[in-house]
């Protein structure tokens, strides 16, 4: 009686000490979020463990791991570690029904658990673009809808239009079949123009599961419209013998080949002097006559249009002529040419044109000119000059003393002196007078 009753308190007194050490025992679990068909990480820590077994078991309250032997037959769930501290398990390929909440359990007394909720995120399939029909005409409203499903929690849509984004769109949501899952889309209304042709519309979406990486779709407009037309000149200032270009730059789509030329409202007058070579217009020499209103038309499957050049043609330099007359008993002239533009004004397209030469504001004289006329005036005074003095010089008069005169046919002193008084005579009898 007194052995069982010693036995009895041994036994209450083992309980007690395993009661007071359970006491500070427990397990530590975190929540695990991971994507479809990844892998998932589970593990279970206790700091201070006795030897106590430690248990995971699935949502289903199914037993996966009991320390380290295998419970349920899942070639998926592998052990990690098996210590008395610690329990981890992993599952691979996870996929949606794998989640929910997963129970970590110290058998102690009593028995300690801990929950970790497995997070299993859907992966959004790659967006698809629709209501696209090539081509679209200028002017039409376009409705253009993105769609991707199977993304958990729903995904982000947004759109962009050559990088930039597109605020004013429609978004929707809807639970799949499978209730786990989002099926979103994105609708974008706008209405189109020229200036939409060949841009990049771009759909993407955005989601946690996607690693920062979102996925896009991208469409490539393709928009037809009517020509536009614009007349370019060779030179802006054509002038009398000189040849002439003009080019008839024309956009549409589809591109409008060819083009039309016409003068005045009717054909062109003269074939031989101007030829047409695919979308310019050659004019050989220009004169008097090709001035009037030159018209270039384009036309596509769209529509027509035309642009209308009004051509001048200006005279060619005038030349002016200075003479100079040099004062001397033997008349020189001296003819010098030079030319001076005058400044006329062109006119092109419906707008006149001033000369590309010419500075604006500038309304006083041409002091260049005017310089040299000047130069040239002083050149031709001294050349004067000179050819009056070569001049003078050659016909100066030669003068002779009495003796001189009388000492050519006389013997003597005497004689030469008396022939020079008679020549002085004679000289006085014969007077000469010039008009």
């Amino acid at each position: 009686m007194i052995w069982k009753r010693s036995a009895v308190l041994r036994f209450y007194s083992v309980c007690g000490l395993l009661l007071q050490g359970s006491q500070g025992q427990f397990p530590l679990t975190q929540n695990v979020t991971v994507v479809e068909g990844g892998t998932a990480n589970l593990t279970c820590r206790v700091d201070q463990n006795d030897n106590t077994s430690l248990q995971w078991s699935n949502p289903a309250q199914q037993t996966l791991y009991f320390d380290d032997k295998k419970a349920l037959r899942d070639n998926r769930i592998e052990l990690v570690r098996a210590t008395w501290h610690e329990l981890s398990i992993s599952v691979s390929d996870v996929s949606l029904s794998d989640e929910g909440q997963y129970t970590c359990s110290l058998f102690t007394m009593p028995v300690k658990t801990s929950k970790a909720y497995l997070t299993v995120l859907g992966v959004p399939e790659k967006p698809q673009i629709s209501g696209f029909s090539s081509p679209v005409m200028e002017g039409d409203l376009m409705q253009l809808t993105c769609k991707t499903s199977g993304s958990k929690p729903a995904a982000d849509i947004r759109w962009f239009k050559n990088d930039k984004e597109i605020k004013d769109v429609k978004y929707l949501k809807e639970e799949d079949a499978n209730r786990k899952t989002f099926t979103v889309s994105s609708t974008l209304d706008f209405r189109v123009d020229r200036n939409d042709d060949g841009v990049k519309v771009i759909c993407r979406v955005d989601h946690e599961s996607l690693n920062s990486t979102p996925q896009v779709a991208m469409q490539v407009l393709e928009i037809h419209y009517t020509p536009s037309v614009k007349i370019i000149p060779s030179t802006p200032f054509p002038q009398e013998g000189q040849p002439l270009v003009l080019t008839c730059e024309s956009k549409g789509k589809p591109l409008p080949e060819p083009v039309l030329w016409t003068k005045d409202g009717g054909e062109l007058p003269d074939p031989d002097r101007m030829v047409v070579s695919g979308r310019e217009l050659n004019i050989i020499f220009l004169n008097k006559t090709d001035n009037g209103t030159y018209r270039c038309e384009a036309t596509n499957t769209i529509g027509q249009s035309s642009a209308e050049y009004v051509l001048i043609v200006h005279d060619i330099p005038n030349t002016l002529l200075f003479t100079t007359i040099i004062p001397s008993l033997t008349t020189a002239t001296v003819t010098t040419s030079v030319s001076i533009s005058a400044t006329t004004t062109t006119s092109a397209t419906t707008s006149s044109r001033r000369d590309p030469n010419a500075l604006a504001g500038q309304t006083g004289p041409d002091h260049a000119l005017i310089g040299g006329i000047v130069a040239v005036v002083v050149f031709v005074t001294l050349c004067s000059i000179f050819l009056l003095g070569r001049y003078l010089a050659r016909h100066k008069g030669t003068y002779l003393t009495n003796e001189a005169k009388g000492a050519e046919d006389a013997p003597d002193a005497d004689t030469a002196i008396i022939n020079a008084e008679g020549s002085q005579v004679n000289a006085e009898e014969k007077k000469e007078y010039f008009i």
